[in-house]
């Protein structure tokens, strides 16, 4: 199903250089992908995979900071696909949305293979709290599919020594290592964020790679806030962080 234009709204990512359609009611980006994209270590000439990828927000600002990447993405909903697929038309960034679920990966995926997958998997699990009373932003946000599943998805369409590149909320991090067995994984760096220095980490950035033997390491949190706590209207995002979410600046670690 589209989504009719009256039902959209045109919003600016990366201090305006991504224009991106959004439903007015539904599953809306923030600051989320722009920060997994930004902590993706693609090259130039590599191929990257979303899984999930909504509306393209993440794809498009990977897309934005490094060109000449081969992109890809699957969405199972419809019209978040065709959004995608507008979305990156209008900014000039090539990106191939393929519709389906991926616990059974369309044939026009399984035969293929990438150098990076990202993913910015639904945080809710399946019985908890109140459901959306919108349904894509219900299918967006509430965990149908077992995140091990995205896991297995993301791994089996890596190049072997490709890299998965995954955010999500700290407390399912035992889960996201659980679904990392040794032998098909390694090399993994977890980056906890933390909205305020001192503050506890709501959020971490994964990173693995298909048949690596490094060792696991988890990295300081990086602070998002300036402050102990929120000042007035303004963002208080740290430099860094705001350098990232404004102007395309990558996450290295």
């Amino acid at each position: 199903m589209s989504f009719p234009d009256a039902a959209l709204t045109e919003d600016g990512f990366l201090g305006g250089r991504l224009k991106v359609l959004q439903p007015r009611e539904g599953y809306r980006a923030a600051t989320d992908p722009v920060l997994l994209a930004a902590a993706c270590a693609a090259k130039a000439g590599q191929s990257v995979l979303e899984l999930g990828c909504g509306a393209g927000v993440a794809s498009l600002c990977l897309g934005h900071r490094v060109a000449g990447l081969v992109q890809a993405g699957l969405e199972l909903q419809p019209g978040y696909a065709e959004l995608a697929r507008r979305n990156a038309a209008a900014n000039g960034i090539a990106l191939e949305v393929v519709e389906g679920d991926l616990a059974a990966m369309p044939a026009a995926l399984r035969a293929r293979s990438f150098d990076h997958v990202i993913a910015n998997p639904p945080f809710y699990a399946a019985d908890s709290g109140t459901a959306a009373r919108d349904t894509g932003r219900e299918t967006a946000l509430r965990e149908a599919t077992p995140l091990a599943l995205w896991i297995d998805a993301g791994l089996k369409r890596l190049h072997p020594g490709g890299w998965l590149t995954v955010i999500h909320e700290t407390r399912r991090l035992p889960d996201l290592l659980a679904a990392l067995p040794a032998e098909r994984a390694g090399s993994i760096t977890c980056l906890p964020l933390a909205g305020r220095a001192g503050a506890a980490p709501g959020r971490v950035i994964l990173r693995a790679r298909k048949g690596g033997r490094g060792a696991f390491t988890l990295l300081s949190p990086l602070a998002l806030h300036d402050g102990a706590r929120h000042d007035g209207d303004r963002n208080n995002f740290r430099a860094e962080i705001d350098e990232v979410l404004r102007n395309a600046a990558p996450i290295v670690f």
